[in-house]
């Protein structure tokens, strides 16, 4: 046994959250899952919990299930992924894609701000091609200009940075909590207060932290937010996303996307559109029910468990993770490109090669599982309550022999 595999051992046999990791289905032909930052796994409870959506609440409520509970889902779960973020009750919601959310908050802001006269958009230039590209739409219908902040690819936006930008003409300021390739966490509350010191709006992109950082939206002044749920949320492929609007936005600011379920009465069938005064103006179709029995059953989860304590294991894991990179990866020419230990690293580490595009094939055809990303990174992602020390070891010394052998 080597030394860093006779550490998983220990460090599993000491994790108080090791019980947890069989909740989730595992299939034996995966023997390291190393992207549960991307697509988490499967609640193995859920197949009896979609029976019994399936079987009672659709099956025999039919339509009646509508006022009996599925027209305020969204907003009962939004409040409840809201208290997972630090958001009081009323000011979250489920529903649309992140795509979509994001579109709609974008307009809004900077709709709200034009008679201001700000005109420009602040956003990295490493943000995940969703953010970028929704800010290139929104600047070109709305004839805005854009402010790239440069960002080390290793790290993320700094509050120096955002300082360094903002100004009289910034309308919004669009970041990532977490920076999808490197794992950079963002200071919320500085860059909150700098933008608002300018004058501007912000919203945040959870995607990367939401379940797996504690996240403090309120206490840190945050305008805006959007999170996806198939993450550390474990809400299944293609799971809804949600949002958050501070309270005293929401009937300052004007969506973009009116549909029948924004309306101030949903029901009234009116000749024209007049929006909720409150956060259901936010709100467009028919909410996607079926879509969030699975997010449920993780919310309850992380309920039991506490957000803390999953960030506790986080950090654990990818200290771990290093020190297996360390022993298994770097020493064949690979670099760590994320930042060092501390309160500035997610929950996952990217490390780089000019072979790792092939090396990927090979790990997922023996069944190992990271998340390659171009042009040279394989992200080794770490979902806490459903991975093991153990299997982090495992992949991470598989990832160095394919390694190896590609550059044999």
């Amino acid at each position: 046994m080597t030394d860093t595999a006779a550490r998983a051992a220990a460090l599993d046999a000491a994790d108080p959250l090791a019980a947890h990791t069989a909740a989730f289905v595992r299939d034996p032909s995966v023997v390291s899952y190393l992207d549960g930052n991307s697509l988490g796994r499967p609640l193995a409870a859920l197949e009896q919990r979609f029976a019994r959506f399936i079987g009672h609440d659709w099956g025999t409520r039919l339509i009646r299930g509508w006022d009996e509970g599925w027209m305020r889902r969204p907003y009962d779960l939004g409040d409840r992924l809201g208290a997972l973020v630090g958001a009081a009750a009323g000011q979250a919601f489920v529903g649309d894609s992140t795509t979509v959310l994001l579109y709609k908050l974008v307009r809004a802001a900077v709709d709200a701000q034009a008679a201001s006269g700000r005109t420009e958009i602040v956003i990295e230039d490493d943000s995940f091609p969703t953010d970028r590209f929704i800010v290139e739409g929104v600047a070109a219908e709305r004839g805005l200009d854009i402010r790239w902040i440069e960002v080390d690819r290793a790290a993320g936006a700094t509050l120096e940075q955002v300082r360094a930008v903002v100004g009289e003409r910034t309308a919004l300021v669009l970041l990532s909590h977490v920076a999808y390739r490197s794992g950079h966490v963002a200071d919320v509350a500085g860059i909150t207060a700098a933008a608002h010191d300018a004058g501007a709006l912000v919203l945040w992109d959870l995607c990367h932290s939401a379940g797996v950082i504690p996240t403090e939206l309120d206490a840190s002044g945050v305008d805006l937010a959007v999170g996806c749920t198939y993450k550390y949320l474990n809400g299944g492929p293609g799971s809804p996303a949600f949002g958050y609007v501070r309270r005293d936005l929401q009937t300052a600011l004007a969506q973009p996307i009116q549909g029948w379920m924004g309306a101030a009465d949903v029901f009234s069938m009116a000749p024209s559109y007049e929006p909720a005064p409150d956060l259901r103006r936010f709100a467009s179709g028919t909410p996607p029910v079926l879509a969030t029995v699975a997010l449920e059953a993780m919310v309850e989860l992380l309920e039991h468990v506490g957000v803390d304590a999953v960030r506790e294991k986080s950090v654990a894991l990818t200290d771990f993770a290093e020190a297996s990179l360390e022993a298994h990866v770097l020493p064949l020419g690979a670099r760590l490109a994320s930042p060092p230990a501390g309160p500035t690293r997610g929950s996952h580490l990217t490390v780089t090669h000019p072979a790792f595009r092939e090396v990927t094939e090979r790990l997922w055809a023996r069944g190992v599982i990271p998340d390659f990303r171009g042009p040279d990174g394989i992200r080794v992602g770490l979902s806490p309550l459903s991975t093991t020390f153990a299997e982090v070891e495992t992949g991470i010394a598989a990832i160095g022999e394919e390694l190896r052998a590609a550059l044999a």
